[in-house]
């Protein structure tokens, strides 16, 4: 245990040495000071006019907070994939690796503490830019989306599905390659993903079963899915008023699909680092 602690601890100080942390600070800045400064216009035009009624403010202000949290998700994604991408084939290919491996450390140690280490800067972020979105929210528009308890911890999953996926897939493959075939995956599962949409709303099940299939293969774009329509008020849902309703609810056994998702791709990893001759 002391072993993988020190391994996260080197991995999170290597994120500060390469300015990873520095990187994140001032894009989650930006990206919350952006965002702030479009919803202040947005809230500021909907009081001035003064014809909308209340409920339909809020159900405006709920659309514009949930597609800054799609901006998040999609950014997390994009972090998840990007950090632990080099971190294994890298250091094999530098020779780094044979320098650490050759220490009494167990394989299985360096690369858990490496995915601990990454999940934590990663979870960092997603609470930095998603704190920021929903803060902007509530101060300037006075709403905050419902359900966030369930909403964000989906999101966080996402991102570890894509993040254990590119751990995984250094063990084993080149950098280049690792990051083509992860990214490929997640464009599977939202190409997937709104074919089902579509096939639910036409209601043609080949279509929904095609989607279905995608997110079995890669369950990070039916997450946000599911994270969105928890976020967002009943006649939202229900009347499909914005993209962020879907048409065709992910259900609970697919959280679960992905929390096992995670664990096995930790365990391909494993067994693959293990193999691989450095």
């Amino acid at each position: 245990m002391d072993r993988l602690i020190t391994i996260t601890r080197l991995t999170l100080h290597e994120a500060r040495r390469r300015k990873i942390f520095l990187a994140i600070l001032v894009c989650g800045l930006a990206f919350v000071a952006l965002f702030s400064i479009g919803l202040l216009f947005v809230s500021r035009e909907m009081s001035q006019s003064g014809r909308l009624p209340l409920v339909q403010r809020r159900l405006m202000s709920n659309f514009f907070i949930l597609a800054g949290l799609y901006g998040v998700n999609f950014l997390t994604i994009v972090s998840a994939v990007l950090l632990p991408v080099d971190t294994l084939s890298g250091e094999i290919a530098s020779g780094v690796m044979q320098t650490l491996a050759a220490k009494p450390i167990r394989r299985s140690e360096i690369l858990l503490g490496k995915w601990l280490g990454f999940a934590i800067v990663m979870t960092s972020y997603l609470a930095l830019v998603a704190g920021g979105i929903l803060i902007a929210g509530r101060v300037i528009a006075g709403f905050v989306p419902p359900h966030l308890a369930i909403g964000l911890p989906l999101m966080l999953l996402e991102g570890l599905v894509l993040l254990t996926l590119s751990v995984a897939g250094g063990a084993s493959m080149s950098t280049i390659a690792n990051g083509i075939t992860v990214f490929g995956l997640y464009g599977l599962a939202f190409l997937g993903s709104w074919t089902e949409q579509i096939g639910a709303m036409a209601g043609n099940d080949t279509a929904r079963a095609i989607g279905t299939a995608a997110s079995l293969v890669m369950p990070s774009e039916a997450l946000w899915q599911l994270a969105a329509w928890h976020m967002q008020p009943p006649l939202m849902r229900e009347l499909q008023l914005t993209p962020f309703s879907p048409a065709s609810v992910p259900s609970g056994a697919m959280v679960a699909w992905a929390a096992g998702y995670v664990v096995v791709m930790l365990l391909v990893g494993l067994r693959r680092f293990h193999r691989r001759g450095l």
